[in-house]
């Protein structure tokens, strides 16, 4: 159920509800605005802040008691140094709403300053995403044991018109998210291509867009070898989705977001060890981000074109499956020889990228969980972006920056082009452990040379494989920010 959030220019005292949220910076001391409230609650915060038993750090938390009027529970939240910082409140905003959920709290209020159209919209964001849980497989729990929740929150601001203009933002991103989160968190045997594609069709028919969808048969009349080369070894159907949504003038050149679509990744015949394994049905976090973010672009109502294109099919061993060593014709024309049948998903967006051509996009980004080598380089504190335009580079970064969703440019030096060279064909797809997110973001750019690109690869940032605090174990959300920050960029 979505958080239904309300502005309210408000004193905090007055808030009757269960859990008040008061975000504060580190190394403050009692807010002029709060001075009532501590009043009521015999100048326990003023005390504790006094004390330092509570200093403001990111991700730290306190709970007090409340006075028998007001709320009844306060919990502090600390912003860390970057208190006017939109991902601060959003993360702070996150680790809340987790929280309440642990408290069983489905209402809430939060404070945290003025809090301004674009404090609400970051605020309101975390709430949604804290709240989120994917609970669709589990038998329901009854009684005592049984998490409420969080359905309702008011958010305390001195102006409402404004406030409510960020809450509806915030809102639309969430849903956005939630979308790809879920996607993310389903078992490969649901959440398989033909699902994305009804996922798709339902984002297209409720938002009024254009849906074209290509299946196995459609894929060879357009010569797509790279990409069904990777679908040849299952009997899963691999679908080609392109959602249009066209809002800007018509003449206008589109925003083409393109993504990896693997909704189980065995490695095929080079099959991966089997610990972890599980772990490969977030594969398709690029996909799913991509349909996300087309569904929040559509929810804010941005005035441009955009094109969301995903490339999916699972990557399976079996008689028929691609060996080492073939050599497919990609959709652009070069031949490709598969060195490393793992090396799976950039055959996959070879002829998804050379397929955006037929949309005369004026820039194209796609998003992959691409190479464990990206994770090596990166960790999971930042995605890898790579591109063959400097000016476009810089601006995915900012609008990650925007978003909470910290990128790293890296290399694309003629050098790694070397290890690419193929003895049989014009390029192979893969050229060794050394620099493998950089070789591999350089055999995509041999198929994006008419237009302006930028590969994001979300190996470390799509999901964590733990409890992150502000995020549970799973699906983060990434690259849905990411693409909805530059789409507001561009638009009009």
């Amino acid at each position: 159920m979505p958080v239904e959030v309300v502005a309210r220019h408000a004193d905090a005292a007055s808030v009757d509800v269960s859990l008040l949220v008061i975000a504060l910076p580190r190394g403050t001391s009692l807010p002029a605005e709060l001075v009532s409230l501590d009043a009521m609650l015999g100048s326990a915060i003023a005390r504790t802040l006094g004390r330092k038993d509570f200093r403001g750090a990111r991700d730290e938390t306190l709970h007090l008691a409340g006075a028998t009027a007001g709320p009844q529970r306060v919990l502090l939240v600390g912003l860390g140094d970057a208190a006017d910082d939109p991902a601060a409140l959003r993360r702070a905003a996150s680790l809340a709403a987790r929280q309440a959920r642990t408290l069983g709290t489905p209402a809430l209020g939060w404070w945290s300053g003025a809090a301004g159209d674009n404090a609400a919209e970051a605020v309101t964001l975390g709430l949604t995403t804290g709240a989120w849980e994917y609970t669709e497989l589990r038998t329901p729990s009854t009684g005592d044991d049984r998490n409420t929740a969080l359905e309702n929150v008011v958010l305390l601001a001195s102006d409402e018109h404004a406030a409510t203009a960020g809450i509806a933002r915030g809102l639309a991103i969430g849903e956005g998210m939630a979308i790809a989160r879920r996607l993310a968190m389903m078992p490969g045997n649901l959440c398989t291509p033909e699902y994305l594609a009804s996922t798709a069709r339902e984002i297209a028919q409720r938002h009024g867009m254009t849906v074209t969808v290509l299946g196995r048969a459609e894929m060879q009349r357009e010569k797509m070898g790279s990409l069904l080369s990777v679908a040849q070894g299952t009997p899963q159907d691999p679908k080609l989705i392109s959602l249009e949504y066209r809002h800007g003038a018509p003449d206008a050149k589109p925003i083409v977001f393109v993504g990896k679509g693997l909704c189980f990744d065995s490695g095929g015949i080079s099959i991966k060890p089997a610990s972890g394994m599980e772990d490969m049905k977030f594969d398709m976090c690029g996909a799913a981000g991509v349909l996300g973010a087309m569904e929040a672009i559509a929810r804010l109502d941005l005035a441009l074109n955009a094109v969301g294109l995903v490339g999916s099919t699972t990557n399976m061993p079996s008689g028929t499956a691609v060996n080492p060593g073939d050599v497919v014709q990609s959709h652009l024309g070069p031949f490709i020889e598969v060195i490393n049948t793992d090396a799976e998903g950039r055959l996959v967006l070879a002829d998804v990228l050379s397929y955006a051509r037929r949309f005369t996009p004026a820039v194209v980004i796609d998003a992959a969980t691409l190479t464990g080598a990206c994770v090596v380089a990166l960790g999971h504190a930042a995605t890898g972006v790579f591109g063959n335009d400097e000016a476009l580079v810089r601006e995915v970064l900012d609008a990650g920056t925007r978003a909470g969703e910290r990128g790293w440019h890296l290399p694309l030096f003629e050098d790694y082009r070397e290890q690419m060279k193929s003895d049989v064909a014009d390029i192979r797809n893969s050229g060794g452990r050394a620099a493998g997110a950089s070789t591999a973001a350089i055999f995509l750019r041999e198929f994006v040379r008419d237009f302006p690109w930028v590969h994001m690869d979300i190996a470390g940032t799509a999901y964590s494989d733990k409890d992150l605090g502000h995020l549970p174990k799973g699906p983060t959300g990434v690259p849905v920010g990411t693409f909805v920050e530059f789409a507001r960029g561009r638009s009009s």
